[in-house]
């Protein structure tokens, strides 16, 4: 029996293998079922990118740099590593932006970005023709490595440290008992058991987690390039160009170019056909389809009209819906890890995944906060077959469109729809996707204000969401809260669990609602969520929409053994948010029941108009109002009855503005497993009196005095605030911003932010300090708020 058992020998089999034999893992073994890299790393181009658009996923990929050199020093095997800098080239203005804000985070991170007029690369290049270019980012550290070399020393080094790897061996079906898995079942009939599992299978990873009912949103693609003949006079070492907005990458090899691209429309492939068992798999060229980048290299490199193409490659990648991994340990099967979806960046991404899986198989809980790229943010529904073939209409291309902000994805849409959609759609919704629902955005009042275009600076949208946020000073406004998480708990034990994970105290009268974070052993914030008290021995438990399946994992895994039942209601029920000074009159004409005697936090069974349901006087926005849980079949007619007698709808973009300027923290944003109750100001939410998991790690915290703190600050000027934008004192950086925006009702520019303080400093102390926010190549003067600006005492929310 092994201990671990690694499925695939590409290179992030290859250096989970390698990570694992280094924290010293006793009996593991890897099984490949060809021959080791021979599925899509052999033709991967080998390209090595430090630089990320957000600070967990530089972390990763920063680490193949220093990885990758110290693995030729442990085998002697050569990986052909080479740093030989690269250029990230913009045609059209607005990708500016874009770049500064990720050289800027470049930068925090100890790397070079720089950004060069085109000029400057035609003289440094001469390959290069830079006209139609506005503007280039140079990095120093961009890099080159032989990608089956490298699976060498991964290989060898794994080896070495007691991995045993078998090529040849095929692996058919995961074996599990319940929810646990416990080995894999050969293509000879045997099976080898373990205690953990990691998929790393690439394109072939779905069919082994389909057979255990974990959903894995994967999709191979034809994805092609090709090298071309040798080039006198080439630059040498030719650095890595990416062509962002023809949507072309070309680096240097032996004297030739690789040139490849990211296409949208991406020809989908069946991994399970039979060409799919063929080891190096070569499929054939195809021209139509890459003329397009072909003839983008000829406009960028004009020698290679007078260049031959000595070899055109066109081989499976597999790509996820939203073009970022799927790591971590499976939500609905205990010890089966994955590491799949690498979207054509596998190689360059392996050291750091490999290094963060292994820990997290080790250790049990991942080494920093990895919620970006977790499986668990993927709804099971994204995973079918004619979802997956339509997002890939898009998520290739992705990996190179200009990110715009808040940008929406046009393909595959309608995954999940509440069952109000058709009401929130009549009243003029303009449909984001959040978490996998469609919900209204914002609501247009007329054509004018629909499918308004991206902007790098204001947004179009934001004098509709003041108008919508301004119905609640006197009005009512109606939200769409259906998408939240909703989960049951009954048993003897479910309040000795829920207070087990629970800072706050959830032993509370019944009809009590309790806003508390759920904490994991090191007092980070796993998540936040409200308890409401049901019965004695029952509880409701609402988290956000975008960690229903994250949360529910939680709960299921710290459930186990007890005597608590777990049931996930979030589709069987709608939920409105009325909001509003209004609230209080519109509910009550439709309703008997006592709504001027009914405590903020608390809830209790109503009926409206007609229809029984829960009302839970809480509120995100910052204003008097209550949440409605309704059967979603008597939805429609709770909303009627509350539109007819004027309330109107609010998107979520309002929603947004109003929580950020009441100075509510968002969880994956301000509110993670790194950070703590104290330092996210939630200390108001602990109970002292009680055990709870992680309270020995937060009561040193908080006997040693906090080192750093989340704050809300008030920016100077109007610049569009998104989320890891440094944070300067003088020359220092001292965090980093994690949301922002304009508030809907104050009109102030605000933004969360995570910064150094000395210890045990005083909120009244660090306010007095002068800080600088850096977006886009530019610098705004940030105050920090000791209270939010918008009703710091509470009266609108409280009366």
């Amino acid at each position: 029996m092994a201990r671990i058992i690694i499925i695939g020998g590409g290179a992030i089999g290859l250096s989970l293998a390698y990570h694992l034999g280094k924290r010293g893992a006793d009996d593991v073994l890897l099984l490949e079922r060809n021959q080791l890299t021979s599925g899509t790393t052999w033709h991967a181009a080998g390209i090595v990118g430090p630089l990320r658009a957000t600070p967990n996923m530089t972390r990763l990929a920063m680490y193949a740099g220093e990885l990758f050199p110290q693995l030729e020093t442990q085998t002697g095997l050569a990986t052909g590593y080479r740093e030989t800098g690269g250029y990230w080239l913009a045609r059209v203005p607005e990708r500016m932006d874009e770049l500064n804000r990720i050289a800027a985070l470049g930068r925090h991170f100890g790397l070079h970005p720089h950004m060069i007029k085109p000029q400057t690369l035609a003289s440094a290049l001469p390959d290069v023709d830079a006209s139609g270019l506005v503007g280039v980012m140079s990095v120093a550290e961009d890099a080159s490595v032989n990608p089956v070399d490298l699976c060498m020393a991964y290989a060898s080094a794994a080896r070495r440290a007691g991995v045993e790897i078998r090529e040849g061996v095929a692996v058919t079906a995961l074996e599990c008992v319940g929810d646990k898995v416990t080995g894999v079942r050969l293509s000879d009939g045997s099976v080898a058991r373990a205690d953990q599992v990691a998929i790393c299978a690439g394109a072939w990873s779905k069919r082994l987690t389909d057979g255990v009912g974990v959903a894995l949103p994967l999709q191979a693609v034809q994805h092609m390039y090709v090298v071309t003949e040798p080039m006198p006079g080439l630059s040498q070492p030719f650095p890595v160009l990416r062509d962002l907005d023809t949507g072309i990458y070309i680096k240097g090899d032996a004297g030739k170019l690789i040139i490849g691209g990211f296409e949208a429309d991406a020809k989908c492939w069946d991994a399970f056909s039979p060409e799919g068992n063929r080891p190096f798999l070569e499929m054939a060229e195809d021209w139509d389809q890459f003329t397009p980048f072909m003839q983008a290299a000829l406009n960028l490199i004009p020698a290679l009209a007078d260049t031959g193409i000595q070899h055109f490659m066109n081989g499976p990648e597999s790509f996820t819906h939203d073009t970022r991994p799927l790591i971590g340990e499976t939500p609905e099967m205990d010890g089966l890890f994955v590491a799949a979806g690498m979207n054509s960046v596998g190689v360059m991404s392996s050291a750091g995944i490999g290094r963060v899986l292994a820990d997290w198989m080790l250790d049990g809980h991942p080494p920093m906060d990895l919620w970006e790229v977790d499986i668990a943010r993927a709804d099971a529904r994204a995973a079918t077959p004619a979802h997956m073939q339509s997002r890939m209409q898009e998520a290739v291309a992705d990996q190179f469109t200009l990110h715009w902000p808040f940008k929406q994805p046009r393909a595959g849409r309608g995954l999940r729809k509440s069952a109000l959609h058709d009401q929130w759609a009549a009243a003029g919704a303009e449909f984001g996707l959040t978490g996998g629902w469609e919900r209204g955005l914002w609501y247009a009042k007329n054509a004018a204000e629909r499918d308004l275009p991206y902007s790098v600076g204001a947004q179009p949208w934001q004098a509709i969401i003041k108008r919508e946020a301004a119905i609640m000073q006197r009005g009512t406004a109606l939200l769409d809260l259906s998408p939240f998480g909703k989960f049951d708990l009954s048993g003897r034990a479910a309040l000795p669990l829920l207070n087990h994970l629970a800072c706050a105290q959830i032993d509370v009268e019944i009809g009590r609602a309790v806003y508390t974070p759920l904490l994991n052993a090191a007092g980070g914030i796993e998540a936040d969520v409200t308890i409401t008290r049901t019965a004695a021995d029952q509880f409701r438990l609402t988290s956000g929409a975008a960690t229903r399946r994250r949360d529910l994992a939680l709960l299921r895994r710290a459930a186990e053994g007890l005597n608590v039942t777990i049931t996930d209601r979030t589709e069987v029920e709608v939920v409105i948010g009325v909001m509003g000074a209004g609230s209080r009159d519109t509910i009550k004409a439709l309703s008997a029941d006592n709504w001027d005697n009914f405590p903020f936090s608390t809830a209790r069974t109503v009926t409206l108009a007609g229809v029984a349901c829960t009302a839970t006087r809480l509120s995100f926005v910052g204003d008097l109002g209550w949440e409605l849980s309704i059967p979603a079949h008597h939805g429609p007619t709770v909303f009627s009855a509350l539109a007819s007698l004027g309330a109107e709808p609010m998107g979520h973009y309002a929603l947004e503005a109003c929580r950020i300027e009441k100075g509510f923290k968002h969880w994956g944003h301000e509110l993670g497993p790194m950070i703590s109750p104290l330092e996210a100001g939630l200390g108001f939410t602990i109970d002292w009196s009680k055990d709870f998991l992680g309270k020995a790690a937060v009561r040193k915290q908080r006997d040693q005095g906090l080192a750093r703190r989340l704050v809300l600050m008030q920016l100077s000027g109007d610049p569009l605030v998104l989320h890891d934008e440094p944070i300067w004192q003088g020359t220092q950086i001292v965090g980093l911003t994690t949301s922002g925006g304009i508030g809907a009702r104050t009109g102030l520019t605000l933004a969360f932010g995570l910064i150094d303080i000395k210890r045990d400093e005083p909120l009244a102390i660090t306010s007095e300090r002068a800080f600088e926010v850096e977006i886009a190549d530019k610098r705004y003067a940030a105050k920090i708020l000791t209270r939010p600006p918008y009703d710091p005492t509470g009266q609108r929310m409280r009366p």
